[in-house]
């Protein structure tokens, strides 16, 4: 036996965060040979003293080792980090972990992480189970209705066309080209949506702003002019609830344009800006370092001037009792998703948590950190997002990269440690409302990733030149696509499907991962996959809030379960080029198949890139 696996629950008994006051029982198997006369679990928080805890022998597994257990729980949340400490002949022996949730007695190991999450931490069910679909909304579909009070500085431009990359384009002015898209086009293609069997669209920004992005906001309070009205906006969220479908608004809350209202450099509002007055009413919002043209930006680009979250104004024009949150969630959003989370400070995400759930307790917030959110680290300390106080959900980069990597290069280990420590430090009403996308805005293509070549160091000329994959590489990645889907949406949480990719889209970084919708030349293929993985999931409520069990790890192979009371699930992929016998139990020998390949005598038999879905 391992002398300790933070993942198996022989070792441990909830592999997961566990909530204030719940206790985990820890166990250790420690050899015989080591003459161990006292076992220690050594626990600390972050920038507190390490606390010992004295373990008890609980008898022997065998005639050559002996257990040591003990039940740990906290009253607090937080992280906790801890490792075991053995007395023997020899001194002290520490037991650590090796990598991969493994103890072994190597000092230059690390200490295991158990979050400890608020016990009254409750995330909004209406997600859970679901599929979520972003849609980048200048690209999705043009209703046709006439537009009205549109900047003369915009470039209107052909459904389909290639989007804007030069400088010269552009002439001057960044981002300025639309293709129409609006929240009418969104509205009358619900139909579709459905059909995909999607839950909830999560919407890139739609307030006023002057890049198509609109990541650099000119009014929180209006609707861009080109996507339409708050009637719109209405009517969309209306028509989408009756066919069971949640609308959530990106907020972008850390910088807003300097084309804006807030700001106004060019003067193109009435108000008084930032930059045009130190009376302005928001003079006191920005990080001016020498008035008025020197100012703290986004990761330096000027056209995105920072705002100081901490600001009490601030604070109250999108957290307060009349404020943004609440207008947009007062006309029937379900939810925000925000944009850089990592860089809003916790007073304004304990505000901002406040605001919303006092406005609908069950609206969603998920927030964009790219990193395991649990023990990330910004504004010089650790953060608290998923322990019950900020956040709902987090979009779940750990996981898009995980499945990618798997697909394009193998490594079965190596995606079950990614899933693993994911599962393993998330609170589990977290892990369940998970965004797990495998291509959003702000990354290429998924089709791209997975058959195309590597973009990594090249600019854009290189990737207009590489955007489109040969014949060759397109109709291989489309099998990748259906492998990658498969795994996305079968892991804990919520798939996250971004608008296109089921109808074969393709595009290296922004902007060409943003091009329009291909209304009438979509991959009919992969359009009909999608709907039938959507079947499935929404067929089967181990999906909904089911435990994720490794079951099988061979060089490019794997198998898992999803198990809830109802009912239990099984996936099973190859994804190597020779065949392969998968043993998962005489169990799986009757059960319903949603693909070809079933369970013989226990054995799964998959050949090269096949995989199968059971369920009983």
């Amino acid at each position: 036996m391992q002398i300790f696996n933070s993942r198996k629950t022989e070792y441990k008994s909830k592999i997961s965060a566990i909530a204030t006051d719940e206790k985990v029982k820890l166990r250790i198997v420690v050899p015989r040979s080591m003459c161990c006369s006292g076992a220690h679990l050594a626990v600390h928080k972050d920038e507190e003293e390490t606390v010992y805890y004295g373990m008890f022998w609980a008898g022997m597994c065998g005639n050559d080792e002996e257990y040591w257990e003990l039940h740990f729980y906290a009253t607090t949340p937080g992280l906790y980090f801890y490792h075991f400490e053995l007395d023997t002949p020899w001194g002290k022996t520490m037991l650590k972990n090796v990598g991969g949730g493994i103890g072994d007695f190597n000092v230059d190991g690390t200490d295991f992480q158990q979050t400890v999450y608020d016990k009254n931490f409750k995330t909004p069910d209406f997600l859970k189970g679901g599929i979520i679909y972003q849609i980048f909304p200048d690209r999705f579909f043009n209703s046709g209705t006439p537009k009205k009070n549109v900047p003369k500085t915009r470039v209107i431009r052909n459904w389909g066309e290639e989007p804007y990359w030069q400088e010269q384009q552009m002439k001057g002015f960044w981002n300025n080209d639309y293709f129409g898209g609006d929240l009418k086009g969104i509205e009358r293609k619900l139909d579709y949506i459905k059909s995909l069997g999607v839950s909830c669209i999560y919407l890139n920004p739609i307030f006023e702003a002057n890049s198509n992005h609109r990541y650099d906001t000119a009014d929180y309070e209006k609707i861009d002019s080109l996507l339409g009205n708050e009637d719109d906006l209405k009517s969309l969220c209306e028509k989408a609830k009756l066919k069971g479908i949640s609308i959530v608004l990106d907020g972008v809350f850390s910088h807003t344009g300097c084309d804006s209202k807030y700001f106004n450099m060019y003067s193109r509002y009435d108000s008084v800006g930032a930059y045009n007055s130190k009376s302005s009413p928001y003079f006191s919002w920005y990080k001016f370092i020498d008035y008025p043209n020197k100012y703290h930006s986004w990761w330096g680009i000027k056209l995105l001037p920072e705002v100081i979250e901490e600001n009490e104004s601030y604070r109250q024009y999108i957290c307060g009792k009349d404020g943004i949150l609440r207008k947009w969630l007062k006309l029937g959003i379900s939810g925000w998703r925000l944009d850089v989370a990592d860089e809003l400070p916790d007073v304004f995400l304990d505000d901002l948590r406040k605001a919303v759930k006092e406005e609908n307790e069950n609206a969603i917030i998920i927030g964009e950190v790219w990193e395991d959110a649990t023990n990330k680290f910004a504004y010089g300390k650790r953060r608290k997002y998923l322990l019950g106080e900020e956040l709902d959900s987090v979009m779940n980069y750990p996981f898009a990269n995980a499945v990618l990597n798997f697909v394009k290069y193998g490594g079965a280990d190596s995606f079950f440690n990614s899933i693993m420590s994911i599962v393993e430090n998330y609170p589990p009403c977290v892990l369940n409302v998970l965004m797990n996308h495998i291509g959003t805005h702000d990354t290429e293509r998924a089709i791209t990733r997975l058959a195309g070549e590597n973009s990594s160091g090249y600019g854009r000329p290189w990737q207009h030149e590489h955007n489109i994959l040969s014949d060759g590489d397109y109709l291989k990645g489309v099998s990748m696509m259906k492998i990658a889907s498969l795994i996305q949406y079968t892991l804990p949480g919520v798939p996250s499907l971004y608008y296109g990719d089921e109808a074969g889209m393709q595009g290296r970084k922004d902007p060409f991962n943003r091009g329009c919708y291909p209304w009438g030349n979509e991959n009919k293929e992969l359009v009909k996959w999608y709907r039938r993985l959507g079947e499935i999931r929404n067929g089967l409520s181990a999906f909904k809030t089911g435990e994720f069990i490794p079951m099988f790890s061979f060089y490019n192979t794997i198998a898992y379960k999803r198990v809830s009371k109802e009912n239990e699930v099984l996936i099973a992929v190859n994804n190597s080029a020779d065949t392969v016998d998968v043993y998962v139990g005489a169990e799986w020998d009757n059960a319903y198949n949603f693909f070809d390949p079933v369970s013989k005598d226990g054995y799964i038999r998959l050949d090269a890139y096949r995989y199968t879905v059971l369920s009983k």
